[in-house]
């Protein structure tokens, strides 16, 4: 981070898109997360955070986050957010993907006023090895292969709310097929949103880095 700081002096654009997608069994990171929610929200949180000063002398800049519409079956387990009681492969995922939308929520309100926005998109069902832990239900998917996006048409999205000039001011929303679309009620919560940020905070240790 030190280096890209001293060699980069303006960043104007961040989009967070590393993730993983239902890892059969529970598994963590180096830093000891469960891998899902570790790669898919804690990583990309610490990452915008460590980067906001340079974002902010660098504006109008923007902020993308790539979620799923698998947010709209996930749910913020306050109880187990790391899935260390219990775990389900897919609601970690729903989780991960619900918690991208609810950081830009309150990212979004933190930035206001700053000329940096923050947005969050689903790409579609797109043509990567996402689901490569699927196993054999990746074959059953295969006679449904001319209905799931190129790489190439998968990002659109995510390049649309980087450069488009008429999205300069947009703020906090989320899209799909390069328009704006709903969300769930959970990835409407305020109060959600502020908790997951304090959450965040405290686990990847923010405030010392």
């Amino acid at each position: 981070m030190r280096r890209f700081k001293t060699c980069e002096k303006k960043l104007h654009i961040l989009i967070n898109n590393a993730g993983v997608m239902a890892i059969q069994e529970r598994q963590t990171t180096v830093d000891g997360l469960e891998i899902q929610i570790g790669t898919n929200h804690f990583g990309h949180f610490l990452l915008t955070n460590l980067l906001l000063d340079l974002l902010k002398s660098s504006a109008p800049a923007r902020i993308i986050n790539v979620s799923s519409f698998a947010h709209k079956f996930g749910k913020i387990n306050r109880d187990d957010i790391q899935s260390e009681k219990s775990y389900s492969r897919m609601a970690a995922y729903g989780q991960s993907k619900l918690a991208n939308i609810l950081f830009t929520l309150e990212l979004s309100k933190r930035l206001k006023g700053t000329k940096v926005t923050c947005n969050s998109l689903h790409p579609g069902a797109v043509q990567t090895e996402l689901s490569r832990h699927f196993g054999i239900l990746n074959y059953l998917l295969l006679p449904f292969q001319n209905l799931i996006k190129t790489p190439i048409s998968g990002a659109q999205t995510s390049i649309m709310l980087a450069v488009d000039p008429a999205l300069e001011e947009v703020d906090g929303q989320y899209f799909a097929d390069c328009a704006i679309a709903p969300v769930s009620k959970a990835a409407q919560c305020e109060e959600t949103a502020a908790w997951l940020w304090s959450t965040s905070e405290n686990i990847t240790q923010l405030n010392k880095k």
